[in-house]
């Protein structure tokens, strides 16, 4: 064979192999690029800096992955969009995950079908927040009040709903008002609303700086109502706030929270769910750094008020 015909054929060789090389670094698991979408919230809240933490945790520990967080509208927003396809995992709230899921409140004939939870995370707490001087005590003290329960339609106008429910109140004994917490904050700081009313985590900053122009007071949700809470929806968990977490408040406060969870569609199968939440609750630290929330994460409380079936994958991590 002359040298001429023989460097040729060592040339196609060559180019075949690197070719085959290609083509398997674009294949599934064997090598290939793993692409995740994380949708989390607003770039002022808490789920952005915790889903981006996320996202390069599961860059580093899974191999091939190439996971990014993107800022959105939050839950309802996030939900839709695992419901369309558009990202693959979701830093969303339980209870409105268990509305998606069986068709209810904001998702009346509107469920969703194809998510899955991987785990939950942490408390957002359910705040009844007056000012002092109101001389309101109690939850059953909010009857022919002012309250600001929440945008209408949003997650939190239903968790105040559900608990003055509890107490037998309805939106017939107040007079609503249909206030995002921002503007209930500034409402109940003009005098123009009773009691205001949000889910987050605490210390929540809109708080504080009530607290720190006023002496406020937070309204407890009593064991018993609690229990009967945690008995219909059960996606509630009991919490307790501690005395001092506002300045000028210096009493411990029962109350309930919902979850703050990340769900996956049903597209992540079992080996990819298993590795994000081994990947995820190996590296607790990392969301600690990212947020003062992180240190509320735990492997033991991962299941705690889980509102819809999980990916098995990541069952299986959290119960071995």
């Amino acid at each position: 064979m002359d040298f001429g015909k023989f460097k040729k054929l060592a040339a196609i060789g060559m180019a075949m192999v690197v070719s085959a090389a290609v083509l398997t670094g674009c294949g599934g698991d064997d090598g290939g690029k793993k692409f995740l979408n994380i949708a989390t919230g607003g770039t002022a809240g808490t789920y952005y800096p915790i889903g981006g933490a996320m996202a390069e945790i599961l860059n580093k520990d899974i191999k091939g992955m190439n996971a990014s967080a993107q800022s959105t509208g939050a839950t309802v927003a996030n939900i839709n969009m695992l419901k369309d396809g558009s990202v693959d995992l979701a830093i969303v709230q339980n209870d409105i995950t268990y509305y998606a899921v069986n068709g209810t409140e904001m998702f009346q004939d509107k469920k969703v079908d194809n998510i899955r939870g991987i785990a939950t995370l942490y408390p957002e707490t359910c705040q009844f927040v007056t000012l002092d001087s109101s001389g309101i005590k109690s939850i059953k003290d909010l009857k022919g009040k002012k309250v600001a329960v929440g945008a209408a339609g949003s997650g939190a106008e239903a968790n105040a709903r559900q608990i003055l429910e509890a107490y037998g109140i309805t939106y017939n004994d107040i007079e609503v008002q249909y206030l995002s917490f921002a503007e209930g904050a500034s409402a109940l700081k003009d005098g123009n609303v009773d009691a205001a009313f949000l889910t987050a985590g605490y210390p929540t900053a809109s708080v504080q700086d009530i607290s720190s122009q006023n002496k406020i007071r937070l309204l407890p949700v009593d064991s018993d109502k609690a229990e009967a809470l945690i008995a219909k929806y059960p996606f509630y968990t009991k919490t307790t706030i501690p005395a001092g977490t506002y300045a000028g408040f210096n009493e411990e406060v029962q109350t309930i929270s919902v979850m703050a969870m990340l769900v996956a569609t049903d597209k992540v199968d079992d080996k990819l769910g298993y590795e994000i939440a081994k990947a995820i609750f190996s590296n607790l630290d990392r969301l600690q750094a990212a947020h003062s929330v992180g240190k509320l994460i735990t492997k033991d409380g991962a299941m705690k008020g889980m509102s819809l079936p999980m990916n098995a994958g990541a069952e299986k991590f959290f119960k071995e």
